[in-house]
């Protein structure tokens, strides 16, 4: 539309006011969302620095005490890279257990794969809904189920309308808590701190864990006659849902809510993650952090991803997974030729959960999986 002063023809004069009051309302939505953000950020009030560690007690020994703590871990690290099918690949169980409900839903429950530390953490839960075709209980109509693992640091009931979205459209929903998280967190914690930390190895093998347990889920659908399964995750779990992906064959195609190609990237420079970054700056530079954290970063799994459907949803005014992260993921995409759909969301990181984003974000995801899973069915 062309800004006309008296009539007649626009002139050039007409464009440059009209690039000047579109870049001013442009400023303006960025700076109201960008202070909305950090006053969302904000509210959170029990965030700790905790001190850096290597972490090499998470990671298998080897048998050279004297070797520098960052080359040790680096030496781990090329040998993950090399197979990483093995790295994240859980031995088999069926030691599952599930409660019904009375509607149908119910709670699911089996040991990880990663035994840690931490005995409440090592048992994985996940809440169970039904498709809405589904008679009761697990597989009683529907073939398609999606495996939701929601952020980091989600309240038990993080993600649960959105399992509740998918099962109204005729998707089974299985809701992963995360590592640490709701009922696997010890009684010291009182935020999932041990998944992203300043402990460099430690957190690569609770990420791991999440992949694990995330693969025993998808175990346990298919045992029930789920047939096409798909994955959503948002923020962290929006990483370690693309992991899983990149190594679990039964997945058909994954829904990325907020994304990046370098996990240390979104640490380093987040809102969210200032009081982590603050633990490890001093001790460790960004290039290496971005080495010793390259088996859960996105960007080294892509070509994975030909046979998937996959749908790469990023918010504009994101402070805590930063705009360019998005984008440079996006880019290697479509640089590498692999098939996605992309979605950006007029908000930021935190508003992606305000009224009325919230339903928008739910809406392209449910869509999206929706045609995959089930209108694709042959």
């Amino acid at each position: 539309m062309c800004i006309r002063f008296s009539g007649g023809r626009p002139t050039y004069n007409h464009y440059i006011v009209r690039g000047f009051v579109t870049a001013l309302i442009i400023l303006m939505l960025q700076t109201f969302f960008h202070a909305w953000e950090r006053r969302l950020a904000s509210v959170s009030t029990d965030r700790v620095v905790r001190p850096f560690d290597w972490g090499l007690e998470w990671i298998p020994q080897n048998g050279q005490p004297h070797q520098d703590p960052g080359d040790a871990l680096g030496s781990w690290v090329s040998h993950v890279m090399s197979d990483t099918d093995a790295f994240f690949t859980p031995a088999p169980t069926g030691d599952y257990h599930f409660e019904p409900a009375v509607d149908g839903s119910g709670l699911l429950t089996f040991p990880s794969a990663l035994v840690t530390p931490h005995r409440d953490n090592n048992t994985v839960r996940c809440r169970f809904f039904p498709a809405r075709t589904s008679r009761s209980g697990p597989k009683a109509g529907s073939s398609a189920a999606v495996l939701v693992m929601p952020q980091w640091n989600a309240d038990p009931d993080g993600h649960v309308g959105l399992c509740r979205l998918l099962a109204w459209n005729g998707m089974s929903a299985l809701r992963l808590s995360l590592p640490y998280h709701d009922q696997r967190m010890p009684p010291e914690l009182h935020r999932a701190d041990y998944i992203v930390s300043a402990n460099v190895a430690r957190t690569v093998q609770v990420c791991r864990q999440a992949v694990l347990d995330a693969r025993r889920a998808i175990g346990w659908l298919a045992s029930h006659g789920y047939s096409r399964i798909g994955i959503l995750g948002t923020s962290l779990g929006s990483c370690l849902a693309l992991l899983t992906a990149a190594h679990e064959p039964l997945i058909r195609a994954e829904a990325l809510n907020h994304i990046s190609p370098l996990f240390a990237d979104v640490v380093w420079r987040g809102l969210s993650t200032r009081h982590v970054r603050d633990g490890l700056e001093g001790h460790i530079e960004l290039d290496l952090l971005r080495a010793l954290w390259k088996p859960i970063s996105p960007q080294w799994y892509l070509e994975r991803l030909r046979d998937r459907q996959t749908l790469l949803v990023y918010a504009r005014y994101d402070l805590t997974f930063p705009r360019d992260l998005s984008e440079d993921l996006v880019r290697a995409f479509r640089e590498g030729g692999i098939p996605h759909e992309v979605a950006v969301l007029r908000c930021g990181h935190y508003s992606t959960g305000k009224t009325p984003f919230k339903y928008v974000d739910g809406w392209v995801l449910t869509r999206f999986l929706k045609r995959a899973l089930i209108n694709s069915e042959v």
